[in-house]
């Protein structure tokens, strides 16, 4: 009897090591915490596609838009840890969980509930504005704001959102007033700036180029360090005396506690997939540069970002 059982407990622990070997063995879903459109959704369309390619699955797109992104984080935080559920965040998925500390309320997740997979791309946002709206430089725009106090406005994809965050930064620095016209996502706060239904916005490279390109946005100014290598004529805030800086990242994330060899394996994907030669001429067609970073350099990069934004949330304060 007992060997019938020793042979059971092997047998049981064999089929548990060739399931985790088999990992993925069915179609993952990653979410997007967003609407079309906007810098999650342009690279995480293409991130999909190769990996579909490395780990021989489907990989599904579940836009999830809601709360600045609040909603779509929470629901993979709150998923099970398998692997088979991902997130293409954005920089604000460590905001918000300050965001929720300063308005004493309970948080839609907390940041120990991620783990990091992989950093995909980091750009600056550049502030883009309406054609018809007579500014071409950073001082028109403020010029004009400080006529209009209240009067011009910029949407957003969200309050504490990944566009919120840096033209919040910019009007504290400028002590500027404009409306705020919140959205969804980085793909209708562009729509209402398409319209005309607003001024202005903060927007990734990713997500703006073609509208630049067709002449439909003005670019005055980006939050970089730097000028960006595509958008070279263009000025930093730095450079006009004004020192902020703002990147908005689009990295992967699993539930924690996903099984450490489940995690290697979309750690491989990733690493394989940013190579892929389609999926970086697709990240060079919307003037969004790779930036790869594998788990570990990832964590230590996302923990710096939460740090440094953490204190930028504590200083502009409570906004609506």
């Amino acid at each position: 009897m007992n060997k019938r059982y020793l042979m059971a407990a092997l047998l049981l622990a064999c089929g548990a090591a060739q399931a985790q070997e088999a990992f993925p063995s069915r179609p993952l879903t990653m979410v997007v915490p967003f609407p079309p459109g906007g810098v999650a959704d342009v690279t995480g369309r293409p991130t999909a596609a190769a990996l579909e390619k490395v780990l021989k699955q489907p990989v599904t797109i579940n836009n999830r838009p809601g709360a600045g992104g609040a909603v779509g984080n929470a629901a993979v935080a709150n998923a099970r840890p398998d692997g088979y559920t991902v997130v293409m965040a954005l920089s604000s998925i460590t905001v918000i969980p300050e965001a929720d500390k300063l308005f004493n309320r309970k948080p839609a997740y907390t940041l120990d509930q991620l783990a990091p997979i992989a950093l995909v791309s980091a750009d600056p946002v550049i502030l883009v504005v309406h054609p018809s709206l007579p500014v071409k430089t950073l001082k028109d725009v403020i010029a004009l704001a400080k006529k209009q106090p209240g009067e011009l406005s910029y949407s957003s994809s969200g309050v504490y959102g990944a566009l919120h965050m840096p033209m919040e930064m910019f009007l504290h620095a400028a002590q500027l007033k404009m409306r705020h016209v919140p959205t969804t996502g980085g793909g209708p706060a562009i729509t209402q700036l398409l319209g005309g239904h607003v001024t202005m916005t903060a927007g990734g490279p990713a997500a703006i180029t073609s509208h630049v390109k067709a002449g439909k946005l003005r670019p005055i100014v980006t939050w970089g360090a730097e000028r960006h290598p595509n958008y070279k004529e263009v000025p930093t805030f730095k450079e006009q005396g004004h020192d902020i800086v703002y990147y908005i990242w689009a990295g992967m994330f699993a539930p924690a506690g996903t099984p450490e060899p489940v995690m290697k394996v979309l750690r491989d994907a990733v690493r394989q997939a940013v190579g892929d030669a389609e999926f970086k001429a697709q990240m060079a067609r919307v003037n969004s540069p790779v930036n790869y970073l594998d788990a570990p350099d990832f964590a230590k990069y996302v923990d710096a970002d939460a740090k440094r934004l953490a204190t930028v949330v504590k200083a502009i304060g409570r906004v609506q």
